[in-house]
């Protein structure tokens, strides 16, 4: 009796290859860093040893812990709602211009082919103390103000280039969406004598439905895995008013070599993402 047929041989015979690499630079790190959070010790002599819970009850007591979730939730909510918003009005705008579609699309796309560092140093340089920005509140009489040293506006600033950065690929996305809606449906609303705004909260957003449950998604899991705007920007501060969670396992890993710990708040950050992805699976499925 044949156990495998030639086309499920072929299958194997080819996905070999990938599931080994996805095995070792995925799967297990994963399953490592799973583990490590179980741990304390280091990777010299003293080695490694089992700990249990006590690394997840560390991240429930530590003051700065809550205060790093905090400043995710803020950055995350105050990053993704403009990331919609924003480029959907634009897609909408371009969608129905078609006289320089083509160029403005390329343009507003051009941030998210820029690298992070470098959009981080720009937008520092932009927001220094004697940077452009204030120049221009100078003109107008304002007085200068400490952007990346202040604790009220560093925030904003790294939201501000977040945003920035995350603009274009939300809007191609967008792009993508309005065309698939078929034009018949707005023209049968105007028929109907439908206004503009009419055609857009009736027909434009429920068509746009699983396209927009896709970006609020990519731009979360983005967001939530931000580290090269705050190392580059701020460095966390000031007062810690600008760390986040990834740069803060960063810190805890690699500056206080705690990887249990690290390792602990790393898991966390996974199960948090793989419940967003869940989520976009699940409402893609019952599209």
């Amino acid at each position: 009796m044949q156990l495998l047929d030639n086309d499920t041989f072929a299958a194997w015979t080819f996905l070999t290859p990938a599931l080994i690499l996805l095995g070792v630079f995925v799967i297990w790190p994963i399953a490592y860093v799973f583990y490590l959070s179980f741990t304390a010790g280091s990777f010299t002599s003293t080695g490694i040893y089992w700990i249990g819970l006590k690394n997840y009850w560390r991240l429930l007591l530590t003051p700065d812990f809550g205060q790093v979730v905090g400043n995710t939730l803020y950055f995350t909510a105050a990053t993704l709602i403009p990331s919609i918003v924003i480029p959907l009005g634009l897609a909408v705008l371009l969608n129905r211009s078609l006289a320089l579609r083509g160029i403005l699309r390329s343009a507003y796309f051009l941030p998210s082919i820029i690298s992070l560092v470098a959009a981080g140093l720009g937008f520092r340089w932009l927001f220094q103390n004697t940077g452009p920005v204030n120049a221009l509140l100078n003109l107008f009489g304002i007085a200068p103000i400490a952007w990346l040293g202040d604790t009220f506006w560093a925030m904003p600033v790294v939201i501000i280039m977040t945003v920035w950065k995350q603009l274009g690929f939300n809007m191609v996305v967008f792009l993508a969406g309005l065309q698939a809606i078929p034009s018949s449906r707005y023209e049968a609303a105007e028929l109907d004598g439908a206004n503009a705004w009419q055609q857009f909260w009736h027909i434009t957003l429920p068509g746009l439905r699983p396209t927009v449950i896709f970006v609020a998604v990519t731009t979360a899991i983005f967001t939530l895995r931000s580290f090269e705007q705050v190392f580059v920007m701020t460095g966390g501060g000031p007062l810690n008013s600008t760390n986040l969670l990834v740069y803060y396992i960063y810190q805890e890993a690699f500056a206080q070599f705690d990887f249990g710990y690290a390792a602990a708040a790393a898991t966390l950050l996974l199960a948090v993402t793989l419940v967003l992805v869940y989520l976009q699976l699940r409402t893609t499925r019952e599209e």
